[in-house]
């Protein structure tokens, strides 16, 4: 079995553990130095570095928060001077301001590195054509990849989002053998792949990295079977490195953590308790290798557990469990993060004031699907039918630029939503993940 950095990957869990602590410590004294915003906090509890002596005394440490991201827009939290960052990449705006990340050429280095982990834990070697189907811009999904992919030295096809039936085309005349998308992507170029009677054989695919969203293992066994190709999930996210942080091995028992550049928490997200290994919680990482851009123990809002018994891959990392569900309400809809309080602030600006409105997700065919009932007011009822479209159009302009995404917008009757004790369940997901 192919296991891309021997050192790290199958490391005896003391060495481990004593790296480990020699990195926090070094971050720590960075951080306390660099980011006025560690400094501060450290400051309120009464903590210095030299106060880090064993990894037991992460708990002692803050945790960080997205609203601590947003406080410090956009460098605050860079450890960095601006003229060592090399790139700047930056959230899909879930909030007012999307949250900017920033890479040295070392963190580069590493986040290339990373991916080459856990794209060859999948299978991928330097003969594949590997086909990126993931947004090129400030989303960092699609440059993780791509780095990763020629750091182990595959030929790269950045093909980009969308345009399906071109996707199809280069795959069979490319010769293209990993596709890298969304779950739901993959889906719904199987859909069009049948829709065109391609044949299967003209296809050379054998491997398929998905991730940026939640998936199951029954959507994991339709791909496989009508790709023709083993499917690995991988997790990463922006405020921590991007693609890079997990990923499946071709055992697909889990996805293995690269615990030698993050050490990962599981939280109670209620009381913010550090849990016993092997229970159910909030995932908490804190970077450990990032120079432009550290991050103390940084909630992800993702329920996972960790399993840190030996893989029969050879790797000693400890393996997450697929995430699944949120801690918060946000939503993940193809590959976006949306939050149900960005939707009520648009619809409450255009409206000029409280709507009844329900969010509704289903899994269409393939894709993700939002809808954003409104129940008609007396205000809205009151406006001619030519104004009521304009309206509904101005809601879905606002939604689009806020989220990224296209909503359906519906004018239903006044008391139609259904509610209960007089309250509407802001949030109906009819996704079976």
């Amino acid at each position: 079995m192919n296991i891309w950095d021997q050192t790290h990957e199958c490391m005896l869990r003391d060495e481990l553990e004593q790296l480990q602590l020699e990195r926090l410590q070094a971050i720590i004294n960075r951080v306390h130095k660099n980011v006025t915003h560690y400094r501060k906090k450290f400051n309120e509890l009464g903590i210095i570095p030299e106060d880090i002596c064993s990894l037991s005394d992460l708990t002692k440490l803050p945790l960080t928060t997205k609203d601590d991201l947003n406080l410090n827009y956009p460098y605050g939290m860079f450890a960095v001077p601006l003229r060592e960052v090399v790139r700047i990449h930056s959230s899909s705006g879930t909030t007012s301001k999307p949250i900017v990340m920033g890479y040295t050429k070392n963190d580069i280095k590493i986040w290339s590195n990373l991916v080459a982990r856990f794209m060859t834990a999948a299978g991928v070697t330097h003969d594949d054509v590997v086909q990126i189907a993931f947004r090129y811009g400030l989303f960092t999904g699609a440059f993780g990849v791509h780095y990763g992919a020629e750091t182990i030295g595959a030929s790269v096809i950045p093909m980009g989002t969308g345009n399906t039936e071109k996707q199809i085309m280069i795959m069979q005349d490319y010769k293209t053998t990993v596709l890298v998308s969304t779950p739901s992507y993959a889906i719904a170029l199987a859909d069009r792949i049948e829709q065109l009677g391609v044949d299967h054989k003209s296809l050379s695919l054998k491997f398929g990295l998905f991730g940026g969203e939640p998936w199951s293992e029954k959507m994991r066994k339709e791909i496989e079977s009508r790709l023709l190709l083993s499917a690995t999930d991988n997790y990463g996210l922006s405020e921590v490195i991007g693609p890079g942080v997990a990923g499946e091995c071709s055992c697909k028992k889990g996805l293995h953590i690269y615990e030698d550049a993050f050490i990962p928490e599981i939280i109670d997200p209620e009381t913010g308790a550090v849990l016993p290994s092997g229970s159910a919680g909030e995932l908490v990482l804190t970077t450990l290798t990032k120079e432009a851009f550290p991050m103390i123990r940084y909630r992800t809002g993702d329920i996972t557990s960790l399993d840190y018994a030996q893989c029969e891959c050879g790797r000693t990392l400890a393996r997450m469990k697929k995430i699944t569900r949120r801690s918060d309400d946000m939503l993940i809809i193809r590959g976006v993060n949306v939050f149900p309080s960005q939707i009520e602030d648009a619809l409450f600006s255009v409206a000029q004031g409280e709507t009844p409105y329900q969010l509704v997700v289903e899994r269409k065919g393939a894709m993700d699907s939002l809808e954003l009932i409104i129940e008609v007011t007396d205000k809205i009822f009151s406006l001619e039918l030519q104004k009521q479209r304009s309206f509904l159009e101005m809601i879905k302009k606002r939604i689009g630029s806020v989220t990224g995404i296209n909503v359906d917008v519906k004018l239903v009757e006044s008391k139609s939503i259904s509610r209960q004790k007089g309250k509407i369940a802001r949030v109906v997901d009819k996704r079976q993940i």
